[in-house]
């Protein structure tokens, strides 16, 4: 499983784009960053993150198209495992405790109640298996 924290902030673009767009061209990537770099350093970061294997790519006539391994939601999950086992010994009850125990953090309404329904949720489905 590669590892989406350990990418450069050119990279998170060019992933961002990826994700946002699912297949694009080496001109398309360029035309879409910002501090546009040149085609050639677009392509070293693409080789990059094909090496990490982040991306594919598929030739599309005399062009090759590039696109992610694996969706923004799988990719997410993925990173969040890896940083909870990283700095929360893999408890999201403590990553959790931690961002809530800073003086400036904040929940909205909707996001306390979302959490609280998938709680329930969560509850629930426990329930159901331990019947």
């Amino acid at each position: 499983m590669p590892s989406p924290v350990k990418l450069s902030r050119r990279e998170r673009e060019i992933m961002n784009l990826l994700f946002a767009n699912q297949r694009m061209s080496v001109l398309e990537i360029c035309q879409k960053l910002q501090e546009s770099p040149t085609p050639m350093a677009v392509r070293r970061m693409l080789a990059i993150l094909q090496e990490k294997g982040h991306i594919k790519r598929e030739k599309v006539g005399r062009e090759f198209i590039y696109l992610p391994k694996q969706s923004r939601v799988k990719a997410g999950l993925n990173a969040l495992k890896q940083v909870l086992e990283t700095f929360f010994e893999g408890s999201m009850t403590t990553a959790l405790a931690t961002h809530l125990e800073k003086p400036n953090a904040k929940l909205s309404d909707e996001d306390v109640l979302k959490l609280k329904e998938l709680i329930d949720q969560h509850a629930r489905s426990q329930d159901k298996k331990g019947e």
